[in-house]
């Protein structure tokens, strides 16, 4: 059987989470680095989306990084990222939703002219604000998938304004994004991959 094939684009925080869980779950995939500037024709046939992550399996195409991440769990969750309290999914929700929605108007205000960066940037700490309460080293007694789903875009949304981000009132949060970039984890999910060449086979990952 032919390994699936993970399109990735290194920096993207959906691709991020996607290489975090297959990396956890330690099924193999051929990854395939691509410059979103430039997508190859190979993604754009097999990304309904046209979008990174997309991981095209000998049954399906799967296009949602949250979908991959439960798919590769689904196979082998050796650190039970899956097994969390139901407030888990709700947290990933509010991230995925009023908070990317927030954060692209704040990182990339210029494409959004008709909108008040000063309010979005609220409705980012508003969210912040809550996850520095709920923080204690993890979300929950020990890191899980809603960790892993919802930190790529908190490193984001820091490196808009690292400064401000470390001169917040937010230690736990701030303590959280920390061991994440100094883990294990996120150092192998992040090396510079080269860039995919037509004709040419992936990279084997993880």
């Amino acid at each position: 059987m032919p390994r699936p094939v993970l399109w990735s684009f290194r920096r993207c925080p959906y691709a991020i989470r996607a290489r975090l869980a297959i990396r956890c779950s330690g099924v193999p995939v051929e990854l395939r680095e691509i410059v979103l500037r430039d997508k190859p024709p190979a993604f754009l046939a097999a990304s309904p989306s046209a979008t990174v992550p997309c991981l095209v399996t000998p049954e399906r195409v799967i296009d949602e990084s949250l979908d991959i991440m439960h798919w590769a769990l689904r196979q082998n969750d050796p650190e039970a990222w899956r097994d969390m309290p139901p407030e888990g999914a709700d947290w990933i929700t509010r991230c995925d939703g009023p908070f990317k929605h927030a954060l692209d108007r704040v990182k990339y205000a210029s494409r959004y002219p008709q909108d008040d960066p000063a309010q979005h940037l609220a409705a980012a700490r508003a969210f912040l604000t809550d996850l520095e309460a709920q923080l204690d080293l993890w979300l929950f007694d020990r890191p899980t998938l809603a960790d892993m789903a919802i930190l790529p875009f908190i490193r984001q949304f820091a490196h808009i304004d690292k400064p401000w981000f470390d001169a917040q009132p937010w230690p736990h949060l701030q303590g959280w994004l920390a061991r994440f970039m100094a883990s294990n984890a996120f150092a192998a999910v992040m090396p510079k991959f080269p860039r995919w060449q037509e004709g040419q086979p992936g990279l084997s990952f993880p």
